[in-house]
Formats: C-alpha cells, structure tokens, sequence
C-alpha cells in the first residue's frame, strides 16, 4: 500500500474520533430527529476506536416512542458504516500491526466472516480490534460493513423492543 495512502486513512479516521468527541454534548440533541437521529447517534458512536460511546442508550430511548424494528434497522445501519473508522485505520497501518494484530487475524482466517458477524452482535470492546484486524487483512470493505450492519441491526432490534418494554417505566 502507499504510505501515502496509508497516511491519509489514519488521519482522516483519527480526524472522525476527535469530530465525535469534541460534539459528544450535542450528539444527544439528534435524537429529536427520530430514526434520522439514531441513524446518526449510531454512526458516530461507533466511529470512536477503543472509546465506547453510548449510542445503544439512544436506541433503548427511542424503541419506547417510535418503531422498535425501524430503530433498529436505523441505528444498525449507522453502527455498520460507522465501524469503517476502525477497519481504515487498520488498512491504513498494515505493515506496523503485524504482530499486534496476529491473534486477531487468526481469529478471522479461522472462524471467516461468522466472527466479523458476532463480534458486531454481542456488545463486546473487542470489536474494534477486530474491525482493525480486518482492514489489515485486507478484508473486503463492503462485506465487512455488510456484516458489521447485519449484527448491529439484530442487536439494536433487540435493545429497541427493551425501550418499548421498559419506556412506560422510565420515560
């Protein structure tokens, strides 16, 4: 890969990171904006590498006033591409993360796209390695977005059908 290249991929994802934190206090407003609101939420939470955001907090609020399913297709789309901070950062720094990323990518040459998939479904913080370890590998970007957005929106329906069960509680 060009070093140039290589160089504009971590720049720009690290220029995403500091753009989510520095707007933290506003992303909160968004989630008047309904399924649009949770689509961006979603996507700027997970753009941060290695500093969770709370965007499942946005989906559990909102699956108590609007449609859990379309909450969860929403925020799962936006988690899916948001993801891409962490896989061009790895694409980015192929050749200085060999040997960290080595268990990763074993990982993902053993078990193939099915850990990409649950890795994004179970709220864990070792996704972001893994979606590192992708770029690295070279993985297709479209399947791994692909991925990483089928597993977010099985998660997030889910934790939008506990907004719709708990929000008379709460809300």
């Amino acid at each position: 890969m060009d070093k140039r290249k290589a160089a504009v991929e971590i720049i720009f994802a690290i220029l995403i990171i500091i753009a989510v934190f520095a707007l933290s206090d506003k992303i909160s407003e968004l989630q008047q904006f309904g399924y649009a609101g949770v689509f961006v939420i979603s996507l700027l939470s997970a753009a941060t590498i290695f500093f969770p955001a709370p965007g499942w907090a946005a989906v559990i609020a909102m699956g108590g006033v609007l449609n859990p399913y379309l909450v969860g297709i929403a925020a799962g789309v936006g988690s899916g591409i948001g993801e891409i901070t962490g896989y061009m950062v790895g694409n980015g720094i192929t050749e200085l993360s060999d040997a960290r990323l080595e268990g990763q990518k074993k990982m993902i040459r053993k078990y193939g796209s099915g850990i990409i998939f649950l890795l994004a479904f179970i709220p864990n913080p070792l996704f972001d390695v893994a979606g590192l370890a992708a770029g690295a590998m070279k993985m297709n970007v479209l399947k791994f977005i692909a991925l990483c957005i089928l597993g977010r929106t099985i998660r997030y329906i889910l934790l939008a059908h506990l907004g719709m069960f708990i929000g008379p509680y709460v809300l």
